[in-house]
């Protein structure tokens, strides 16, 4: 048996670049992961099976609980494609743990792909070439190639693009969702933006927290906020309730919402404003968490 984390992706920026004539919005995010996330179970078995648990198992339709080749899971299709791409018999039962929230902007169902993708090559002690990787975990969806890196990455274009990152130390962050999720298309049907950004430079490092929130205050923004706050307005409201915890260097919104993070000046402060937010909101997903201290597997 192999138990792989799938940690949640955090957007510490996102810029829009551009649009390419697929209707595709290039883009240009610093992506960090959690050390909180999901899990993916895997067991030799006679024959493929696929299960959920966790406090978010019973989001999933039927469609995304079907074991079949047709399944619209994502860890479900990108079992079989491996297994096809390798000329691998899938044998195995995959059991998903889902601990994040649905259209968070957390990257979970990217995150789980990506997991499953590794583990199964790990089980079959299979290395997977890097360009079969890549266009495998494209096709599956934009952020799976950088939740397949785990670690803090630029990510530019549509996700095809993944560049180091500046060398930032671990952050102890609140992450909060209000109970909502946010559909990306409608999210970036609905951006007015008045012209498109340039990628973001970076200093090669930055060693204290507060440097680097300063400089993302500062230089940095999601691009996709304010159309999702507008479309969800407790994603507003859950960025002030962040924000105006003790401790709190900068609040932003994650990918296109609706989860928002707060990054904080103690692990202390990050407990203790999670639990004040939990409290005011007893129906939000709220946890305090590490950014880029990931033991990936």
């Amino acid at each position: 048996m192999l138990r792989v984390f799938a940690p949640a992706k955090v957007n510490l920026h996102l810029h829009v670049t551009g649009r390419q004539g697929d209707g595709y919005h290039t883009l240009d995010s610093l992506v960090s992961f959690a050390d909180v996330g999901d899990y993916v179970t895997l067991t030799p078995a006679r024959d493929f099976s696929f299960s959920v648990e966790g406090p978010f198992a019973g989001s999933f339709t039927a469609a995304e609980l079907d074991a079949s080749p047709q399944s619209k899971n994502l860890v479900v299709k990108t079992a079989w494609q491996l297994a096809g791409l390798l000329a691998r018999e899938l044998a195995v039962d995959i059991r998903l743990t889902k601990n994040l929230p649905f259209g968070a902007g957390l990257g979970g169902g990217s995150a789980d792909a990506a997991a499953c993708m590794w583990g199964l090559c790990q089980m079959w002690n299979v290395p997977l070439p890097e360009t079969h990787r890549n266009t495998l975990a494209l096709q599956l969806g934009r952020d799976v190639p950088v939740c397949l890196k785990s670690q803090t990455t630029i990510m530019r274009g549509t996700g095809e693009y993944l560049l180091k990152a500046p060398d930032i130390p671990e952050l102890p962050v609140v992450l909060a969702w209000p109970a909502i999720a946010a559909d990306t298309g409608k999210v970036f049907s609905s951006l007015q933006l008045p012209g498109f950004s340039e990628p973001v430079p970076f200093a090669a490092t930055y060693d204290i927290p507060q440097v680097l929130s300063d400089y993302l205050a500062l230089h940095t923004r999601n691009d996709l906020q304010p159309a999702s706050c507008s479309l969800h307005p407790p994603i507003h409201k859950a960025l002030g309730l962040i924000a105006a915890q003790p401790g709190c260097q900068l609040a932003r919104m994650s990918g296109s919402g609706s989860a928002s993070f707060g990054i904080f000046d103690s692990e202390d402060r990050a407990h203790g404003a999670a639990e004040a937010i939990a409290l005011a909101q007893p129906g939000w997903w709220v946890r305090s968490a590490w950014l880029n201290r990931v033991s990936r597997y």
